[in-house]
């Protein structure tokens, strides 16, 4: 283990830090650039850079423009920005020029809204306080609409609205309701502000239902994130006139595989079929294996109306009841779902493989194929286990090369997250009536195997430029995980060691990510695994979309993108389309214009996710609200300075026990430990713990669960119980220098942060 470092050269290290920053000007920094500034390559010495920056921020010495990134102490009186609205009055600008977020208090907003560009002036700083803005000029106001309740009383009406982004009811004029009375769900329009109005006006856009109606929630949540719930109509009338054009003359053009056995393997609710399997075993004793994916691009023509309404959407949005389709159903469902007994237009990856398991060839193109058979995932599995069935040689033969090909993969490196995922049993009116897990199991694993293979061999087409002339690779849709963050992996290693496992956080992605595998398999089923897993998860960064390839870390490929589903991801129809140019010798197209189209795909693909969160969260709580007063086993799955966010077992439904619901002690938040302590009893609640709740509250309009403690004796008492056991600071900090707050002291928790501010 490196030693730390002396007194004297820790001093030096601060001077050595202090120096990188005046040399930066305004340029944002984090504890990364300044190590590779001062040449540093030790990890315990790193992390002391970590802690100094922390330090310079408390004492107002740098800026922590956002978590983690700062920048020296300077800047114009004036300057512009992106005003950041909060319910709760905490209202700030993010400035233009470097990111930082500057409170602006509500009586200097010029009642800015949410996403308004505006001018802002800055009073000096003073010490200790936190910096302060003034709006001065709002130069561009982004068009407001809040989605709420109606109340309409004789000459006028307003819209109660729970956003974060609003404190204040909304005024709506008599004449701009829109036939919506008292109890309708609606959307309304921000039309005005006046200076001398409490409240902002506005105007009825559409009545979404009742509230309270599943319908009308669940497009009030399409449209609090902004995404459409319904098709305009010229757009549908547009995909009706499209016709399946499977002639002769088309088919001519394509590789025929409609005598080789095709089947779709999917979900049993499933509607839209964009993949299927084809096998067939070659003279040689080799295989054939068919990735077949509906040739969307040859009915959606690029620039079309249908084109830029999927384009615009960028994805299907999967709620809780429904799908929300990217493409109109005509073609979704119909013209390019991959049904049985249909013949099909598609474009495939056709693998020759040993019996082994070895890809010895591929070839890309476009086809045209017949599904002989649907099965569901069920279907599938009961094939897999019993080894009867419809097809049972080819399901059987894919499975096992699909097992060949996954084992290959977590020995080059992929990381196995085998999230559970929440399912409602719902009536015919919406309302949830139980809750289920979906299980991936063997042949929902044989189809993400043969996907990955596809989408991974198209990727190293276009972006695997060796042996070739040519010394840059075309443009191309990328599909890139990032590496996780070094700091959170050896936070993990040590807190692992504490429950006696091993967990490597250095070396390459190939080797952490294979200790990674063992410690998730390790935990499986341990008290310790919500804890573990779910620090494991934060590690993690996200995935996007993009025309710059740095791989896929969580994946263990250095080439990847979505080429497998492209009726639900307009990404996907992006790569169709260029791996048709590119077959054909195309030149590349613009990178800048492609990046955009990737960035816009990857914001809408974060607002479905958070859409589908939303609705899951309410069918969590319509749920639950049925259960009030009932007690259940859970686990706490996050602490929070505001209380504890607790997981119940039975249903993985997930609520808040309030800090002020603890009356038996009053708790600070230790943000290095997981948990919130006790001052006169030393209780503890800690991430991981096991606990029993009764269902308190739940409220429908916030989507949230409050949950008392049944049982608070669950916890450790006092310090004298503990005995040996090491707590989760100790082992994230094991070595490092204890210190309290000064000098390169690390801020204890975020509490703290809020008081010096």
């Amino acid at each position: 283990m490196a030693k730390r470092l002396t007194k004297k050269n820790f001093e030096r290290l601060i001077a050595q830090v202090r120096e990188y920053i005046t040399l930066q000007g305004n340029t944002i920094f984090n504890y990364k650039n300044v190590a590779q500034g001062l040449g540093v390559t030790t990890p315990v010495i790193i992390g002391d850079i970590a802690v100094i920056l922390e330090a310079l921020a408390f004492d107002g010495d740098i800026v922590e423009v956002t978590p983690g990134r700062y920048k020296s102490v300077q800047r114009n009186n004036v300057t512009t920005g992106t005003f950041v609205r909060r319910s709760n009055g905490k209202n700030s600008v993010v400035t233009d020029d470097d990111g930082e977020q500057i409170m602006v208090a509500e009586r200097n907003s010029m009642h800015a809204f949410n996403g308004d560009k505006v001018k802002i002036s800055i009073a000096a700083r003073t010490p200790g306080q936190e910096t302060e803005a003034e709006v001065i000029e709002i130069i561009e106001k982004k068009e407001q609409t809040f989605i709420g309740k109606l109340k309409v009383d004789k000459h006028f009406g307003y819209l109660l609205t729970d956003s974060k982004y609003l404190a204040t009811d909304v005024f709506i004029p008599k004449n701009k309701l829109k036939g919506g009375v008292t109890g309708d769900k609606a959307i309304v329009r921000i039309t005005e502000w006046p200076d001398d109005s409490k409240n902002p006006k506005g105007e009825v856009v559409d009545i979404l239902g009742k509230a309270g109606e599943n319908n009308a929630e669940i497009h009030a949540i399409l449209a609090e994130f902004g995404l459409p719930y319904h098709y305009p109509e010229n757009v549908d009338k547009a995909a009706l006139k499209i016709g399946a054009g499977i002639t002769p003359e088309e088919v001519a053009k394509r590789i025929d595989m409609r005598d080789v056995t095709t089947f779709t393997i999917d979900p049993k609710d499933a509607k839209d079929f964009d993949d299927a399997l084809s096998l067939r075993t070659l003279p040689n004793g080799n295989y054939e294996v068919g990735v077949h994916i509906a040739d969307v691009t040859h009915y959606v023509k690029p620039d079309s109306i249908l084109d830029r309404e999927a384009e615009k959407r960028a994805t299907s949005v999967y709620l809780v009841d429904r799908v929300v389709p990217m493409l109109p159903e005509h073609l979704s469902n119909g013209i390019c779902s991959l049904r049985p007994d249909e013949e099909k237009l598609t474009f495939s990856c056709i693998f020759e493989m040993t019996p082994c398991g070895k890809v010895v060839d591929s070839k890309i193109g476009r086809t045209v194929t017949k599904s002989n058979r649907r099965f569901t995932y069920e279907e599938a599995q009961n094939i897999i286990e019993t080894g009867d069935g419809d097809y049972k040689e080819e399901v059987l033969t894919l499975d096992r090369l699909a097992k060949i090909l996954r084992e290959r993969r977590f020995e080059n490196g992929s990381v196995d997250f085998d999230r559970t995922e929440v399912r409602f049993d719902i009536d015919e009116n919406g309302h949830p009536t139980g809750v289920y897990f979906k299980e991936s199991k063997d042949a929902n694993k044989l189809i993400e195997e043969f996907m990955l293979l596809a989408n991974r061999t198209v990727a190293q087409f276009v972006g695997d430029v060796k042996g070739e002339k040519r010394k840059k690779a075309k443009a191309f849709v990328y599909r890139v995980h990032d590496q996780p963050d070094s700091i959170k992996l050896e936070d993990l290693s040590r807190l692992s060691r504490t429950f006696g496992y091993k967990m490597r956080w250095q070396g390459s992605a190939k080797v952490i990510n294979n200790s990674l595998n063992r410690l998730l398999k390790d935990v499986k089923g341990k008290g310790e695994e919500n804890l573990l897993s779910t620090l494991a998860l934060k590690c993690m960064a996200k995935a996007k979309y993009t025309t710059e390839n740095i791989g896929h870390y969580g994946l263990g490929f250095e080439y990847y993108t979505h080429f497998t589903s492209p009726i639900r991801r307009y990404p996907d129809m992006m790569v169709h389309r260029l791996i048709e140019r590119y077959l054909s010798g195309g030149r590349s197209v613009n990178q800048n214009k492609l990046e955009d189209q990737c960035k816009h795909s990857s914001d809408m693909e974060q607002l479905a996710a958070n859409a589908e969160r939303a609705s899951i969260k309410y069918k969590q709580v319509e749920y639950l609200n049925d259960h009030l007063g009932e007690v259940f086993d859970g686990v706490i799955s996050g602490v929070t300075e505001w209380g504890l966010y607790v997981e119940l077992t039975e249903n993985k439904c997930e609520g808040l026990v309030p800090i002020r619901d603890l009356t038996d002690d009053y708790y600070d938040f230790d943000e290095k430990n997981y948990c919130l302590k006790g001052r006169r009893k030393n209780n503890r609640y800690q991430l991981g713990d096991k606990v029993k709740v009764k269902v308190a509250r739940a409220n429908l309009e916030r989507k949230q669960l409050d949950f008392a403690l049944v049982d608070e004796r669950h916890h450790l008492k006092n310090e004298d119980e503990m005995g040996d056991k090491v707590t989760v600071a100790e082992a994230l900090h094991k070595g490092r220098k204890s210190n309290s707050r000064g000098k390169g002291g690390r801020i204890k928790n975020k509490k703290q942060k809020q008081k010096r501010k």
